[in-house]
């Protein structure tokens, strides 16, 4: 008896326990220390706890009172704040949280792809100094999870914490999101909190609701499919295993690691059988053609006993695709795919007086493998930078059948906005800043339609009306032609720019930002400021800023010549350079376009060729990378590539 006693007291305790713990306040993500809230709007502070239990908030000196409903969730609306900070807030239930360090400013989302994700610290050696006075508490940064949901929007997120600006926590935030609070602060004086939702690689339909895709059958169908956990595991498993085989087969075979008392990465090697070949470049224009696989490369530099005291960084800049570096039989770094960029320190005591020995191994999963052209291959050593470029000795490592593909689930329609949206639908915000487009231009006449939708989709989940939306034009990207041609990226920076129909939108022309060579250029500080240009018009009602360069509007013909008008021509059009417009290309009613001559009348462009009589179409800067074309308007900004075509 008496030990049933205690049983039962010990099940009366363990049952209380379990309530108190249930009935604890408990908190979104977005809501905690350091956070920023959105000034001049009713703020909503939202969370769970016991069914039925009372809920208080003591803020801004202020108290409010609810009770949570059957579901233990609660929601609290406070009223409109002006701009300042930083505060306390304090809620209890049957717990007590305290939040500290809030301000009160605006928030903005920013999503997209790589191009906005892409972080300070892969940019650094541009922005050093930028980094190091990033000492700003009244810019926040919060990086949601990068995570999908096939199934459910959900109501919170599974990790993060605002941060505030420093030279350490910078590095994380997203570079063109940061210029662009940068510029915002600086410009109205206010706390600006980011909320970065943004994944590389990802398509505009990955972030649209399921619902709302419906409009879209075949993105739907296949969001469908993958609410099936046991097929996303199957293809995952399947995937990784062929990718360990891969990767297993690569190392056996490769004949830099054979003798395993001396690879290929040993300073004292004998390379006279090794061949030679320019860098950068790539392999495939040598005799051993476009082979896959891996293929390793050896560098002789000479320093002197002063430079090898110095310390010393090693920049690889790009490499296809992936690479290992040692230099001296040391190991200085590895990059496991194409993109970041290869800035490597070296370690102290391996550098030395007279020969050393710098050695790369290079995997190339598919396509041509190598050094990237026009890109900087140096070592700094202290403030002297010795150029790599020039001849290396190379030798074949391994020949693979390139890489099995990958079905890149995370990319799937409707997973992105049920995990990485979803969640923030509560947060009053100011507005969005969208960098993406890359990964739809395989369709770019289909993102008219999708992309504008996904902007409606967002603006009606919100609840706040047509909140700004400002969006990244694809910069340009890829080798230049010397003919007028189809092109998929003009195509759907043709989509975007036709996206300025919906209220409230904005556009960041960045034609002449872009890289041929990689697909993330390093400039991030321009696309910033042009982003908070379209910020001062769109969402903070400057209406004499030039926002923009000069936008397409209307065209007339007149003979053998067709006249253009623009928007945002601000103080006047002109030619950027040589004085002579370029890229401007013309057709008839055939649809063949030839080069034209143009020039600037009046604020208006007049475009001609002699050779066509009776002109239809006009097409500017219509080119994967139209290099060098030149209408901007006084300010300093560029046109926006476009089709006079419907």
């Amino acid at each position: 008896m008496k030990n049933q006693r205690k049983l039962f007291t010990l099940c009366l305790l363990l049952l209380g326990i379990s309530i108190i713990s249930n009935a604890q306040i408990r908190l979104p993500k977005l809501i905690g220390n350091g956070m920023v809230l959105q000034r001049n709007t009713e703020l909503k502070i939202w969370g769970w706890a016991s069914p039925n239990e009372k809920v208080q908030i003591a803020f801004n000196q202020k108290k409010y009172e609810t009770t949570t409903n059957s579901d233990g969730k609660w929601a609290i609306t406070l009223p409109k704040m002006k701009a300042g900070g930083p505060y306390t807030m304090t809620l209890k239930g049957v717990n007590e949280i305290t939040l500290r360090d809030i301000w009160v400013g605006d928030v903005w989302v920013a999503s997209g792809q790589s191009n906005m994700e892409l972080p300070m610290s892969r940019v650094r050696l541009l922005y050093e100094k930028e980094i190091a006075n990033a000492a700003n508490p009244a810019i926040r940064f919060f990086t949601v999870p990068q995570q999908y949901d096939f199934n459910t929007p959900q109501a919170d997120l599974s990790s993060g914490e605002w941060k505030a600006a420093n030279p350490d926590n910078v590095l994380d935030f997203s570079a063109a999101a940061y210029f662009f609070a940068k510029d915002i602060h600086a410009r109205y004086h206010v706390p600006v909190g980011i909320i970065n939702s943004s994944l590389g690689g990802s398509p505009a339909q990955s972030w649209i609701s399921e619902e709302t895709l419906k409009a879209f059958p075949e993105y739907y169908t296949e969001a469908q499919r993958f609410k099936d956990q046991s097929l996303i595991n199957r293809i995952e498993s399947e995937e990784q295993a062929k990718i360990r085989d891969w990767y297993s087969l690569l190392r056996q075979k490769d004949e830099g690691y054979q003798n395993p008392s001396a690879n290929w990465f040993d300073p004292n090697l004998n390379t006279t059988d090794w061949a030679t070949m320019k860098v950068p470049g790539y392999w495939a224009e040598t005799p051993l053609g476009q082979v896959n696989g891996v293929v390793w490369f050896r560098k002789e530099i000479e320093l002197t006993a002063e430079q090898e005291a110095q310390p010393a960084k090693l920049n690889l800049s790009c490499i296809v695709d992936a690479d290992s570096v040692c230099i001296n039989g040391a190991f200085v770094g590895t990059t496991s795919y194409q993109y970041p960029p290869r800035w490597y320190n070296v370690p102290a005591n391996v550098l030395k007086p007279g020969k050393n020995i710098l050695v790369v191994r290079i995997i190339s999963n598919s396509g041509k493998g190598g050094f990237v052209l026009d890109k900087p291959y140096e070592l700094t050593v202290g403030e002297q930078k010795i150029n790599l470029k020039g001849d290396w000795q190379y030798k074949l490592g391994a020949t693979m059948e390139p890489t099995p593909g990958m079905t890149f689930i995370r990319w799937k329609p409707v997973g992105l906005y049920n995990a990485m949206i979803a969640p923030l639908l509560k947060t009053r915000i100011k507005g969005v800043i969208w960098y993406q487009g890359e990964a739809n231009t395989s369709k770019p006449e289909e993102y008219r339609e999708l992309f504008p939708t996904m902007i409606r989709d967002w603006r009606n989940h919100w609840g706040e009306g047509d909140f700004p939306f400002l969006y990244v034009q694809l910069a340009n990207f890829m080798e230049t032609k010397s003919e007028p041609a189809e092109s998929n990226w003009a195509q759907l920076r043709e989509s975007q720019r036709q996206t300025l129909s919906l209220t409230k939108t904005g556009m960041a022309v960045t034609i002449d930002l872009g890289e041929w060579n990689d697909i993330h250029p390093l400039n991030k500080e321009e696309v910033g400021k042009r982003l908070a240009l379209a910020a001062q018009k769109v969402a903070y009602g400057d209406k004499k800023i030039v926002s923009s360069g000069p936008v397409y509007q209307s065209m007339k013909v007149e003979g053998n010549k067709i006249i253009l008008t623009f928007n945002n021509t601000g103080s006047g059009l002109v030619a950027k350079g040589t004085g002579e417009l370029r890229y401007f290309a013309i057709a008839g009613a055939d649809n063949k376009f030839v080069w034209a001559k143009a020039k600037i009348e009046n604020n208006k462009v007049i475009v001609w060729n002699e050779n066509l009589p009776n002109p239809v179409t006009i097409r500017y800067a219509w080119a994967d990378n139209p290099e060098g074309a030149n209408l901007y308007n006084k300010e300093g900004l560029p046109a926006s590539p476009f089709t006079t075509a419907k």
